[in-house]
């Protein structure tokens, strides 16, 4: 087991506003930030630093279409969900 891997995923997702985006972004794969942004409410500048962050964490792949940067969740991410769930 890699603990340096895995201490950068905890990190990437040890955030209310970052877990937010994982669970939309699970619900609807390929928004962009400024989506993401308008449907959390919350800067631009935020959500992408947070989306930044998801990624080096590689929790969120990033695609580029046209002009825009579309986001979705890795199968890493999923199961962190799934484990957070039973968190609850």
């Amino acid at each position: 087991m890699n603990f340096r891997r895995l201490e950068r995923a905890v990190r990437g997702f040890s955030n209310h506003r970052r877990i937010q985006i994982l669970e939309l972004l699970q619900q609807d794969p390929e928004l962009s930030v400024e989506e993401i942004a308008s449907t959390l409410r919350t800067n631009y500048k935020t959500a992408a630093e947070h989306i930044r962050r998801l990624a080096i964490a590689d929790l969120v792949i990033k695609r580029n279409e046209a002009n825009t940067v579309r986001h979705k969740i890795t199968p890493r991410a999923a199961a962190v969900l799934k484990f957070l769930r039973t968190l609850e």
